[in-house]
């Protein structure tokens, strides 16, 4: 099966095996972001590069940045690419002469994880992504959370701060607008225009106050830059009460956390443990475990051409894989 990962201006995709493993890859694209026609000639060219040589392609699945409907193949929402309503999955299916199952990003590194992370066994499971922007998957008793419009697991808008930060969304308040990457680079911008002496480190990492941003102040931090690393903190607070609210709502045996902040910055990781076992309900903190996630960038390609295999195989209206049988393996 083919897995694509779309996303504002790449496209990463690779075969991937029935057993989860990545068996032959596309060079990395750069699509330029110039409407659906455009980046569609884009997946194309992948799609059918990868299909020479004699490699088959029996069906493809496309992980989305964005809100979509898997029924029909639509793109209902994807604010980086600024589509609404676009029928990407039927466009494709028609041009590859095979089935294409769409999907939202997250949700399908989710899947990936779940099916080929070492958590199959695992029947409750949760992902939080902290990236440019923040999102979440879940596995219950063994089926991706969808939601009546597709769109659970949008666990970056929960409401942190009552009429707090704005966020991108219509809310305030909301759990990206204090950890995702574009907040933490608008903290750190706040923070040097009104302390420009104690952000100096900061301000001639990043070469000027415009281009100040997350990458500039996870690396810092690391390195125990005391401005830099004291907005790392104050993320970790923020990030561990949207972590403790998410094991309080949905009880998982995991609670995998991965994305671009925690990898440039793992002490976040640290901080969410402490805090879930602390904090959290405590049967809910008893039975979860927080960990990273183990496919890293691959994780929604992976997830994505597993979706699609597992929709084959089922044949059903949910296309869900076989629910978890065993005791947890915690």
């Amino acid at each position: 099966m083919l897995g694509i990962d779309l996303g504002a201006t790449k496209v990463v995709a690779g075969l991937v095996s029935p057993e989860g493993k990545v068996t032959a890859e596309a060079d990395r694209r750069v699509h330029r972001n110039d409407g659906p026609r455009g980046v569609l000639a884009t997946l194309l060219e992948v799609a059918q590069g990868l299909a020479q040589e004699g490699r088959r392609v029996d069906a493809v699945g496309v992980a989305v940045a964005a809100q979509v409907d898997s029924e029909s193949g639509r793109v209902l929402y994807a604010p980086n690419l600024r589509w609404r309503d676009v029928p990407l999955g039927a466009w494709l299916a028609r041009r590859l002469a095979v089935p294409v199952l769409l999907e939202n990003d997250v949700r399908s590194a989710t899947w990936g994880e779940w099916r080929h992370g070492g958590h199959e066994g695992i029947g409750n499971l949760a992902c939080l992504y902290v990236g440019t922007g923040v999102g979440g998957g879940f596995v219950v008793d063994g089926r991706l959370l969808g939601g009546a419009c597709q769109a659970a697991g949008e666990v970056g808008h929960l409401t942190v701060v009552a009429e707090g930060r704005k966020c991108s969304c219509p809310n305030r308040g909301c759990l990206e607008a204090y950890v995702g990457g574009w907040a933490i680079g608008a903290r750190a911008r706040e923070e040097a225009r009104a302390h420009p002496r104690e952000a100096a480190a900061m301000l001639e990492r990043a070469g000027g106050l415009r281009q100040l941003d997350a990458t500039v102040v996870t690396a810092l931090a690391r390195e125990r830059d005391p401005a830099a690393h004291r907005l790392m903190e104050e993320t970790g607070t923020w990030l561990a009460a949207g972590a403790v609210s998410i094991v309080n709502a949905f009880n998982p045996e995991r609670l995998l956390l991965g994305g671009g902040v925690l990898e440039g910055y793992p002490d976040l990781a640290r901080s969410v443990a402490r805090a879930v076992a602390r904090r959290a309900q405590p049967p809910a903190a008893a039975a979860v475990r927080v960990g990273r996630v183990r496919l890293g960038a691959w994780g929604p390609v992976i997830g994505a051409a597993s979706r699609v295999r597992d929709r084959l195989e089922a044949r059903g209206p949910h296309g869900g894989a076989p629910r978890a049988r065993g005791r947890s393996r915690r």
